[in-house]
C-alpha cells in the first residue's frame, strides 16, 4: 500500500526525533501514535497537503479528539505533537505556518478531592489520648479538620499563634500572608490536652517531638497514616485530606464560597469552586428556599 505524503512526511519527522533529537523510545511511540491518528484524520476530510492545512482544521481535530472521550490530558499531548511537527516542516521548507501554535489546548480536567464523610472523621476521632504522642496527634487531626490548614501551615504554627480564650489563630499561607481563623470546641479542647504534655523544654513550635524540636512535614504524614490503621478506616488519609473534607463539609451546611474561600485562603474563587459537589438534593433546597419563583406546591396526597 503506497503511503500518502502525511504520512511519509511523519515518518520523516519520527526519524528526525530518534537519529537527530534522540528522544525516547516512549516520547516516540507516543508523537508516531498521535501524528498517524491526526494524519488519519486528515485524510478522512480529503486533505492531502500540509499546506493546506489551518487553524480551524486543529480546533476541528481538537473537537473530534473530544468526542472520542480522549481526556484533557491525552488531547493536549496531541496538540503538543502538532505543533512539533509543523515546526519541522517549517525547517523544512514543506509548509510557511504553524496552525497548530494558535490552537489552545483544553484545560485539565480538576478531580475532584477525595473527603472523609462525617461518620468516617469521628470514627478517625474517636479515641482518648493516654500517651503524650496520642494527646500531640489528636490535637493535629483536630486542628487539622477544624480550621481547614494545609501541612506547611500546621507545622509552622508557634504556640503564640493561637489564641483558645477567643477560640482563633492567625497562620501564615502561601505568598506569606496571615490570615485569622477560628478554632472549633474539640479542636480548643484537644490542644488545650496537649499543652499540658507538651515537652516543656520545647521551642516556640506549637507541635513538637519529644526532644521539643518543631515536628516536621514527614512526622506529620507517617502518624496520620498510623491513626487510619489503628482506627479501621478504609481509604488514605493525608494532611489535604482534612482539608478537603473540612472544605467540603463546610460548603454543604453553609453554602457559602466566599467565606471558605477565605478560611481555605485562596487567592482565586475558581480554585474554592472544586469543592461545590454539592448533592442535587441539597442544592434543590437551597434553590426552592432561595429564589423567589421557584417556590413548587406540594403535591395533593
Amino acid at each position: 500500500m503506497t503511503k500518502s505524503v502525511l504520512t511519509s512526511s511523519v515518518d520523516e519527522f519520527i526519524r528526525y526525533l530518534t537519529e537527530v533529537r534522540q528522544v525516547s523510545e516512549h516520547t516516540v511511540t507516543n508523537y508516531r501514535h498521535d501524528l498517524l491518528r491526526f494524519c488519519l484524520f486528515l485524510e478522512e476530510k480529503k486533505i492531502t497537503s500540509w499546506s493546506k492545512i489551518d487553524a480551524g482544521h486543529i480546533r476541528f481535530f481538537s473537537a473530534y479528539l473530544k468526542h472520542k472521550q480522549l481526556s484533557s490530558k491525552s488531547i493536549q499531548r496531541n496538540l503538543s505533537a502538532c505543533r512539533s511537527l509543523f515546526n519541522y516542516l517549517n525547517k523544512e521548507g514543506i509548509c510557511k505556518t504553524n496552525p497548530a501554535q494558535a490552537v489552545s489546548a483544553p484545560k485539565a480536567d480538576r478531580k475532584l478531592p477525595n473527603t472523609f464523610d462525617t461518620d468516617q472523621l469521628n470514627a478517625l476521632l474517636a479515641f482518648t489520648p493516654e500517651e503524650w504522642i496520642e494527646f500531640r496527634d489528636k490535637a493535629i487531626m483536630e486542628l487539622f479538620y477544624s480550621s481547614g490548614l494545609r501541612l506547611s501551615e500546621l507545622v509552622s504554627l508557634n504556640v503564640r499563634d493561637i489564641d483558645l480564650i477567643y477560640g482563633q489563630l492567625r497562620v501564615t499561607g502561601k505568598g506569606n500572608k496571615t490570615r485569622d481563623l477560628p478554632i472549633g470546641r474539640m479542636a480548643i479542647k484537644a490542644l488545650k490536652e496537649w499543652l499540658e504534655h507538651r515537652p516543656t523544654e520545647a521551642d516556640s513550635a506549637l507541635f513538637t517531638t519529644q526532644q521539643g524540636n518543631r515536628l516536621q512535614p514527614r512526622s506529620v504524614q507517617q502518624r496520620l497514616k498510623h491513626w487510619v490503621t489503628r482506627q479501621g478506616i478504609t481509604g488514605n488519609l493525608h494532611p489535604h485530606k482534612l482539608r478537603h473534607s473540612f472544605a467540603s463539609h463546610m460548603l454543604e451546611s453553609s453554602s457559602d464560597l466566599r467565606a471558605v474561600q477565605e478560611l481555605l485562603g485562596h487567592e482565586d474563587i475558581s480554585t474554592t469552586q472544586i469543592y461545590t459537589h454539592l448533592d442535587f438534593q441539597h442544592l434543590a433546597q437551597v434553590y426552592d428556599t432561595a429564589h423567589p419563583r421557584a417556590k413548587r406546591s406540594k403535591p395533593n396526597k
